[in-house]
C-alpha cells in the first residue's frame, strides 16, 4: 500500500497540507482532514479516495466562497459558476448545502438584495427586475415577495431624475421622446411614462425656466 512520505503545509495557505506518497506529491488536503495523518502510516485505497474526495470538496467550497465575496449570489449562480470549472454534481450539492447552512446562500436574501440595490442605482420596472431574477434561477415565489412592496410609478420618477441632466436644451416634444424611450427599456409601461414625463414636464416648467428649448417647436 502506499506509503505517507511527507505532509508539507502550503506557503500560500496554511489550511491546507501537501500529501506526498511514496516520495512523490498526490494532491492538498484540508488541515482539518491531515490531521489524523502522519509520516509512515500507510493508505489502502479506500483511504485515499476518501481524502481525495475531501479535497475536492474543500476546493470546490473555497472557490464558492471566493465567488461569493464580490457580491451576493443566487444558489444558481454558485451552481452554474462551480459547473463552469468543471466541479461534479455530487460536490456541488454538498457545497450548496454547506453554503446555506451557515447563511452564505440564501436566495430570499439575494432577491431582496438584488431590488434593493437596482432601486437604489438603477431604477427599474418590476417586470424588469423579475426578468433579471429570472435569469439568476431563482423561484418565482421568491422573486414575488422580493417585488410585492415595489412602487412602479416611484421607480419610474427616480429613474427619469438620473436622467434629466442630459436633456437640457431640447424641446418639450424631444424631451418627452428622449426620456419616454429611456423609461420603456427599464421596463415601464406606457401609462406609467406618461404620467412621470408629464410630471417631470410641469416641474422643469415650473422650477427652471431655461430647461427647455422653446424656439425648437415652432
Amino acid at each position: 500500500m502506499p506509503v505517507i512520505t511527507a505532509l508539507k503545509t502550503h506557503r500560500r495557505n496554511k489550511e491546507r497540507v501537501k500529501l506526498y506518497l511514496d516520495d512523490e506529491f498526490a494532491f492538498q488536503l484540508p488541515l482539518l482532514d491531515a490531521v489524523g495523518l502522519r509520516c509512515g502510516q500507510e493508505l489502502c485505497q479506500q483511504e485515499i479516495v476518501a481524502l481525495m474526495e475531501a479535497s475536492a470538496l474543500q476546493n470546490a467550497y473555497d472557490r464558492a466562497t471566493r465567488f461569493l465575496a464580490h457580491r451576493p449570489r443566487s444558489a444558481d449562480e454558485v451552481r452554474r459558476y462551480l459547473i463552469s470549472k468543471e466541479v461534479g454534481q455530487p460536490v456541488i450539492a454538498q457545497v450548496l448545502e454547506r453554503l446555506q447552512e451557515r447563511a452564505w446562500l440564501d436566495d430570499v436574501e439575494f432577491a431582496r438584495y438584488w431590488v434593493d440595490q437596482r432601486q437604489r442605482h438603477k431604477p427599474m420596472a418590476a417586470r424588469a427586475l423579475r426578468y433579471q431574477l429570472r435569469q439568476k434561477g431563482v423561484a418565482e415565489v421568491v422573486i414575488d415577495e422580493a417585488l410585492d412592496r415595489l412602487d412602479e410609478t416611484d421607480a419610474a420618477y427616480r429613474a427619469a431624475q438620473l436622467r434629466l441632466s442630459r436633456y437640457r436644451g431640447q424641446t418639450p416634444r424631444a424631451f418627452r421622446q428622449k426620456l419616454g424611450g429611456a423609461l420603456m427599456r427599464r421596463g415601464f409601461d406606457a401609462e406609467t411614462i406618461r404620467e412621470v414625463t408629464l410630471r417631470c414636464l410641469q416641474e422643469l416648467a415650473e422650477s427652471d425656466s431655461d430647461y427647455f428649448h422653446i424656439e425648437a417647436e415652432a
